[in-house]
């Protein structure tokens, strides 16, 4: 597989194979070792490890962004974090949020708190940051992107229980406030725009498992219109927008495909069927198949799995098969290689 595959699919061009790509699988050290030989984990070993997986399980599609938390500086709140790296490094009981009480949330100043973004260089960042990719690895599609676009960047600024507190206190107000956030983001969009990536990551994890945690109304009347905005002038650069959201979206799927969403990176939770029986012939769409499977599924759990996804996508042209959402470091190798292989049997279109 390569470029051409991934670029194919999201140019909506119909292949003899099912493109891929994973997330998290390159950092899964025994699997990487299992598979490539390389121990990820000995000294100046990383990247040599990630390329050499990469090209041994033919993915078309590197999934990447640039912007993260780190953009709020100490305007962050910290919610700690669960061992998920094979290693625990990424292990925090470090709990704390800059913000007393919603009071505080309302009357933020981004401007004044954040500053003005100087929109040369980000998009210069921006291109460097694709550049870089396409350098170590120019046999996939690489991107650039941000993660913080709207819900997520308020995660990281409040925390959930601050920000569940202010949506369920005052709900237009928080939208008001959602409206400024968006307005002070929004200069990454323009910059991420100019840069000389071709296909973007937008990511945005507005759901939980089972849908809204807000009123459906209140997404409609302060996240979309600002994702339209914010879009926009991605769009006008004719650059393609692949969005990730975390979580079950489903009642989101037309709302999103009208802001301009090229490509739906989704995980099991959001309904594929619907999203290839509507947007098949339009668009791209990158899953879904279920990780937890992988993790506790007998083999032909996850056989029927990847049958599954590929009875449902490989007849639309825009189809890209992976796990939603990660392969992660405690998934049993022996599962990940049955994955693997029933990938590589069922992708012939």
């Amino acid at each position: 597989m390569s470029y051409k595959y991934g670029m194919a699919a999201l140019n909506l061009e119909m292949t003899d194979l099912v493109p891929r790509t994973e997330y998290s699988a390159t950092e899964h050290n025994d699997l990487v070792k299992k598979v490539t030989g390389i121990d990820r984990a000995q000294p100046g070993k990383g990247l040599e490890a990630h390329l050499a997986m990469v090209k041994a399980w033919e993915y078309s599609i590197n999934w990447s962004v640039l912007i993260h938390h780190g953009i709020f500086g100490k305007w962050q709140t910290s919610m700690g974090h669960a061992e998920y790296a094979y290693d625990g490094t990424d292990w925090n009981d470090d709990i704390f949020c800059p913000f007393e009480d919603e009071e505080d949330v309302f009357n933020f100043d981004m401007y004044e708190n954040l500053g003005t973004l100087d929109i040369e260089k980000q998009t210069r960042d921006f291109s460097a940051h694709y550049a870089d990719q396409q350098k170590f690895n120019p046999d996939i599609v690489n991107m650039t992107g941000i993660y913080t676009t709207c819900i997520s960047g308020l995660i990281a600024m409040f925390g959930w229980d601050l920000l569940l507190s202010c949506a369920g206190s005052d709900p237009e107000r928080f939208g008001g406030f959602t409206n400024r956030y968006c307005g002070w983001i929004g200069q990454y969009f323009t910059a991420l725009a100019k840069s000389d990536a071709p296909v973007v990551m937008i990511h945005d994890d507005m759901v939980w498992t089972e849908g809204a945690f807000i009123h459906p109304d209140w997404y409609r009347k302060y996240v979309f219109p600002n994702y339209k905005k914010m879009f926009a002038p991605i769009k006008e650069s004719g650059k393609k927008i692949l969005f990730t959201c975390d979580g079950n979206f489903t009642e989101f799927i037309d709302d999103l495909a009208g802001c301009g969403v090229d490509c739906f990176v989704l995980e099991p939770m959001t309904d594929m069927s619907y999203i290839a029986e509507k947007y098949g012939k339009t668009h791209s769409f990158i899953g879904n198949a279920d990780t937890r499977i992988l993790l506790s599924g007998t083999k032909e759990d996850i056989y029927n799995e990847v049958k599954r996804c590929m009875e449902t996508g490989r007849k639309y042209p825009g189809f890209i098969m992976a796990v939603g959402n990660h392969i992660p470091a405690n998934t049993p190798v022996d599962n990940c290689l049955y994955y693997n292989d029933f990938y590589m049997r069922l992708r012939k279109r």
